[in-house]
């Protein structure tokens, strides 16, 4: 039970870094321009996917296991040149587990993103029947990771390197669009514990619109994954897997656009000692976008 306790609480941060980065587009920002979003997302959960897909008990050997997670999330783009803009995201999470023994508790700063991405008019291309880009990116590993049964880890442990390839659509004159990512995450292996996670695919599909003032969208994010494997023992562990509905509903206030969504657990797998939670997510979110350069 010590062990789930540090692996599910700190694999539950997993899932908010499916679609941690926005998809508000594939249409790269002009320089100058840009976004910040705020979000807060919480999950509390007793339930988990084992390896083969089941729903199951956070822990099978304590029925009283819950995980509680409350993330706060700040997110933001900048367009630096033509063509070129640049990603951030900075995670600070609660971590709560309790169970039939004593509970954990850890407050404390998640491991942050940084992403490029490149669209056609860096090249002299302005116009294309579909907005594509490519985005490069590695999560660092400045939160704090624990190697220790008693305390929550608030990071993975290692750096993550990702390359995706987008595309968007807007539907004009319908209201619509359509936008999506698919891409390759490598994951270096956790020294401290002696983990090769295994490499990930990833994808995001989406389609949104608005009525009125009214701003809707209802996405599809997911991951399968490669075994992952104890570098010391060769000891080899199934693969995770997990794709999630995601519903979102936004209303104009200020200069902004407050959001609301859901994350939705449609499949995963995992093992045990590192179980991805099955329980839903609710987030809560403010987002801002300018147009007018900062430099001019």
């Amino acid at each position: 039970m010590i062990m789930i306790r540090s692996s599910v609480v700190g694999v539950a941060v997993l899932c908010s870094l499916l679609a941690a980065v926005p998809s508000h587009g594939q249409w790269v920002e002009p320089p100058g321009s840009g976004w910040i979003n705020l979000q807060i997302a919480h999950q509390t959960t007793d339930t988990g996917f084992n390896a083969d897909g089941n729903v199951v008990s956070l822990d099978e050997l304590d029925p009283e296991a819950r995980s509680i997670i409350t993330t706060a999330r700040l997110t933001g783009a900048l367009g630096l040149v033509r063509g070129v803009d640049a990603w951030v995201d900075l995670p600070v999470h609660r971590q709560k587990f309790t169970g039939s023994g004593s509970d954990l508790l850890t407050t404390g700063l998640g491991d942050p993103r940084v992403f490029l991405r490149a669209g056609p008019s860096l090249f002299g291309v302005e116009s294309l029947p579909v907005a594509v880009a490519v985005r490069g990116g590695v999560k660092l590993t400045t939160g704090t990771f624990e190697n220790d049964a008693e305390t929550i880890s608030l990071s993975q442990g290692q750096r993550d390197w990702e390359a995706l390839f987008e595309v968007g659509k807007s539907l004009h004159p319908w209201p619509v669009y359509v936008a999506g990512w698919t891409g390759y995450r490598w994951r270096e292996v956790n020294e401290e514990i002696g983990r090769d996670p295994g490499d990930e695919w990833i994808f995001y599909a989406a389609a949104g619109g608005s009525a009125h003032r009214l701003q809707w969208k209802v996405a599809v994010d997911g991951l399968f994954g490669r075994p992952s494997f104890d570098t010391r023992t060769g000891f080899e562990f199934a693969p995770r897997e997990l794709v999630q509905l995601i519903p979102s509903v936004g209303w104009p206030v200020g200069p902004g656009t407050i959001e609301a969504s859901a994350r939705i657990p449609l499949h995963g797998r995992s093992t045990r000692s590192d179980r991805l939670p099955a329980g839903p997510t609710v987030t809560l979110g403010y987002f801002w976008t300018w147009d007018a350069s900062l430099w001019e």
